[in-house]
């Protein structure tokens, strides 16, 4: 949809310049798709990482391998970057979520991973208001027979069939705390639509890029006069 294009198109301007991302950067995408980065004018090298029935979904990406964003199939520190976009909520529990952020931390000398924020008011994934905050009793009665999402897709029945499940048993929708819990040390950043928090940003950058913008920010204050 033409509106969420533009937020992603948005994302990905401030990811390039908040790590300083090159056509040399090394990027994990977790969970990523190639046209991700086909907007990139400068395109960096990136891995796609996704689950297998994704094969045909990333035939056209120069470098994908099959994996579990719970159990990184890489050594620590492979990557510059990793990178992640509205995965972390689907990877089951609390637990799942713990791993996943952890293996993030671990491959990635930086990493960016974002995730819709709970409490914006409208559900991002069924784009239906206020459902994601009911009891969830109430949610298995109401998302299998009504959601702005399957009524302007207008999927096949055992695609939305699929997703209706998986968004009930396995999506769990994480707070600004519960993300900065994750990612401790990170810089948590806020998209906001209209005062709210639509979606939230884990942020780390490397050491070097963190003395090189502390170096920058020295050489543009000018020198320092000693005083006795």
């Amino acid at each position: 949809m033409a509106w969420n294009t533009w937020f992603r198109k948005r994302r990905m301007r401030r990811f390039i310049r908040e790590l300083g991302i090159t056509a040399e950067t090394r990027i994990l995408d977790v969970g990523g798709m190639p046209e991700t980065w086909d907007t990139l004018v400068e395109r960096p090298r990136v891995t796609l990482l996704n689950t297998p029935r994704t094969k045909g979904e990333l035939a056209s990406s120069a470098s994908w391998v099959a994996g579990d964003g719970r159990a990184l199939p890489f050594r620590d520190a492979a990557f510059d970057v990793v990178f992640s976009n509205s995965v972390i909520e689907h990877v089951g529990d609390a637990e799942s979520q713990r791993r996943f952020a952890r293996e993030v931390a671990r491959v990635g000398r930086a990493y960016w991973v974002q995730t819709p924020n709970r409490w914006f008011p409208v559900e991002q994934h069924l784009l239906t208001p206020l459902v994601h905050w009911l009891p969830k009793r109430w949610q298995r009665w109401i998302v299998p027979r009504f959601t702005v999402w399957s009524t302007l897709v207008r999927p096949a029945s055992d695609r939305r069939a699929f997703y209706v499940d998986h968004y009930l048993n396995e999506v769990r929708l994480l707070s600004g705390g519960e993300v900065a819990r994750l990612f401790p040390g990170a810089r948590i950043l806020r998209e906001r639509v209209l005062g709210w928090t639509k979606s939230l940003v884990a942020l780390r950058v490397s050491s070097s890029e963190r003395s090189g913008s502390e170096l920058s920010r020295s050489e543009r204050s000018g020198p320092h006069r000693r005083t006795s």
